[in-house]
Formats: structure tokens, sequence, C-alpha cells
């Protein structure tokens, strides 16, 4: 990196210095761009333990704020409209209930205090004197030809300003961790998980060779936040154990599997570990090694264990279908429903399986009111596909157009979707139907123009 700026001290203009900046910021966006998963089980688990903090800290819950990021690293946080990430890292590498209790109640501090409405405004105002400086060090460029002069001013400016920006986020983390302790306090739950995951986060730092300073760090010292939480911890009690604990251990085998390299979760759970979750992570690891009897066999093992464990009939549904055993994989999907009717990732999971077998066995108004009620619930573009594909298959085109184009319009072909609305009118259609189409149509209107 160095060397990069060095070759950058040259004659600069003030648009190159500009677009310098600019290509900087949107080099870093593209970059940090996420990754969303989606796993009902790992999600139900953050509800149980992400709904209690935001009762007690007066936070409306949606659970279609909760997201989950495909990254290992050890971090959450929480973006504009009260959205909640939590990255998979740091729920594989918890110990305990505890301390993602802790973490998520911290970043429930963020939410409860506003900051990131106030940290926007403050980034505006950064943004104002960034520009002044940007314009002083054009200024000087111009009437001194010296481009290396206007480089330094400009990174002078800006390293002042993030320092202040850094300073200003400083006594924010402050809050929140005081709000954290206040929030477990109130549950009964100990401060001893966050304290606890601070020394995680320490370990990864040393071994990552990370060299924490108070210079270029968005949190207060780990040092300063572990010494207010060794004295929470000492101060609150309350308890560290909990009873979701096991459904980490599931939702843990089940993350590592899935996402880590085979020999890692192998690791991690070895052959000689008999336990319920390595059996969880052996079944996934032998389905990915293309070895589905054997998945099969572990999955059926651990139902017999956990008769009533919805997730365990949705895995099972799901290695059957992606093996093309389609009817076994629709009759597994509907135990898993029975057992959780409310499972937004098995509903779609049956209603694309159901569709998939022949004609006389699927009942498509059954699929169509799984799919309806699934849309209602947490609205995605596939589900609409397979709406369009089941009314269009029960002979109702114009449902089917309907649907086909909230499809086209979520994935952002509008076009395409003004062409299916159009189509769609022009069918002898219901007046709820009427209605549905307009609201769609003013709908894309209404965002065109803004």
């Amino acid at each position: 990196m160095v060397a990069q700026i060095n070759r950058l001290r040259q004659k600069f203009n003030f648009k190159q210095l500009i677009c310098l900046f600019g290509m900087l910021f949107y080099a870093v966006k593209a970059f940090a761009e996420p990754i969303l998963l989606s796993d009902d089980e790992t999600e139900t688990l953050l509800e149980n333990i992400v709904r209690p903090i935001f009762n007690v800290a007066g936070v409306t819950y949606d659970p279609n704020k909760i997201h989950l990021l495909d990254d290992m690293s050890l971090n959450a946080f929480v973006s504009d409209g009260n959205n909640l990430f939590v990255n998979v890292g740091t729920l594989i590498a918890a110990d305990n209930v505890n301390e993602i209790s802790g973490i998520l109640a911290h970043e429930t501090g963020h939410i409860a205090g506003g900051h990131i409405l106030r940290q926007k405004l403050k980034i505006n105002d950064l943004k104002f004197l960034s520009a002044m400086s940007l314009l002083a060090a054009g200024a000087t460029a111009v009437a001194s030809g010296r481009g290396d002069v206007a480089m330094a001013m400009a990174l002078g400016s800006h390293g002042s300003l993030i320092n202040a920006m850094l300073a200003y986020q400083m006594t924010e983390e402050r809050s929140a961790d005081e709000s954290a302790v206040k929030y477990l306090k109130e549950l009964g739950q100990s401060p001893a998980g966050l304290k606890n995951f601070m020394k995680t986060i320490q370990k990864n730092n040393r071994t990552s060779g990370i060299d924490e300073t108070p210079y270029f760090t968005t949190h207060p010292m780990n040092a300063e936040r572990m010494a207010f939480f060794e004295k929470a911890t000492k101060d609150n009690g309350g308890r560290v154990s909990s009873p979701l604990d096991t459904d980490l251990k599931f939702v843990q085998a089940k993350l590592s599997a899935f996402l880590l390299p085979p020999e890692r979760a192998n690791i991690r759970y070895p052959k000689t570990d008999r336990s319920l979750p390595a059996k969880y992570a052996h079944a996934i690891v032998k389905f990915k090694e293309n070895k589905l009897s054997e998945a099969l066999s572990l999955l059926n093992d651990l139902i017999e264990s956990k008769p009533n464990n919805p997730y365990f009939y949705q895995l099972k549904g799901q290695f059957l279908f992606e093996r093309g055993k389609i009817r076994e994989a629709t009759a597994t999907f509907e135990k898993a429903l029975e057992l959780k009717p409310d499972s937004n990732e098995t509903m779609l999971m049956y209603a694309e399986s159901a569709l998939e077998e022949d004609g006389q066995t699927k009942n498509l108004q059954d699929i169509i009111d799984v799919l309806n009620k699934l849309q209602i619930r947490k609205e995605t573009p596939r589900g609409w596909e397979l709406l369009s594909r089941a009314y269009h298959e029960k002979g109702n085109d114009a449902e089917s157009l309907y649907a086909a184009a909230k499809y086209s319009f979520l994935i952002g072909n509008v076009d395409v979707a003004k062409k299916q609305i159009k189509k769609a009118s022009s069918l002898k259609t219901s007046e709820s139907l009427k209605l549905r189409l307009s609201d769609l149509e003013n709908q894309i209107e209404n965002e065109q123009d803004e």
C-alpha cells in the first residue's frame, strides 16, 4: 500500500484529486457488499435471543429486519431502519447463548440510542468539512503547481476528520455497552458473555497480528471494555446458562458443516464425536460428499432421537429433493410443516417440490394457498415465480400474470412487469385482482418518479 501511495505523489489537478477519493470510496463499498443467508433454524434461534432484549429496550421487533451474513469474522452491527446483521462467524465462535445475548444487547443499545441517525448527521457534517478540505487542496495545487503539496493537505485533513469520527463512534460504543449491561440485568442474564467474547476477539487479534491502537479503532480499547464488563459481571450477577444452549449447538453444527470446507468441519466434529449435534454435521458433510444413503441414515437416527424436531425433516426433504427424489421430498416437507407450520423456508421448499410432482399427484390449490400465505409473511421473488407457475398450471392466467409481474418488479425488470400487468388487465379478472394490478402499476410509477 505504501508503494501505491508513493506512486500517486505526482502532479494532480483538482478534478483528479476528487476522482481519486471517489474511486477509493466505491472500491471499498464494492468489496463490502454483504451476502445474506437464510436458514429458518438459525433465524428462529436469533429471534428467541433478540426478541426479549428488544422488549426490555422498547424496540419493536420485526423478523424481516434480522439478517444473517455469510461472513466468518466476529461481528454484528446495525444499519438504517433498525436492521440488525449477525455474521455466521459470531454464532459459530460463541461458547454459549449468553455470549450472543451480550453482543446483540450491545447492538440493541445502538438502535435504542438512535445512534445510526445521529451518526448519519455527523457524517453529513464531516462530508461538508471534507469537501472544504478538497477545495483548499485544489486551490493550493492551482496556485503552486505542486500536486504533492495538495495531496498532503488533503490526506492530512482527511486524517483529522477520520479521527473526529472515530472519537465520536467511541462515545457511542461506550453508551451501547452500558445499555447492554442494563438490558441483560433486566433479563436476569450475566454480562459475562460480553466479557468472554471480548477475550475471544483479543485472542483473534493477537493471532491475526492486529495491533490495537486508540487511533484507528471504531471501538473503545478492549482493555477498557474488559474492565467495564468485569465490574458489571461482579456487580450484576445473573445467569450464564440458557435453555437455548442446546439449540445453539445444533445451529453451530449446521452452519459449520454447510459453510466450512469438509476437512475443517471434520476437525470441529470428528468421527469419534457421537453427540447429536456432531451427527447433524456428519450428515451434511456426507451429503456434500454425494453419499446420500449415509447422510439419510444419520438424519433418520436424529429423527428417531428427536421425532418432533422440524429441522431434521426439512433437511431430509432438502437432501431428497436435490437428488431428484421428488415425491419422497414433498412428503418429508409436509411432515416438517406439520411440526412447524410457520416456517417460511419449509413453505417455499414444499411448494417447489410439490410443483415438480407429476400432474396426477400434486394438489395445486394447496400449493397456491401455501405460497400466498408465505408471500404475506415474507415476500420473495422466488415465491412469486412459483405462484405464477402454480396459477398457470391451474388455468388462472390473470393471477399467473399478476404473480409474474410481481416477480419481474422485485428483480428489477420493470418494463417486463408493465407488459405483464397490461396483459393481465386485458383478461377477465375479479375486482380484487383489478385493484392489486392497479396498486402494483402505481407502485412501479411512484418508484420510477423517485
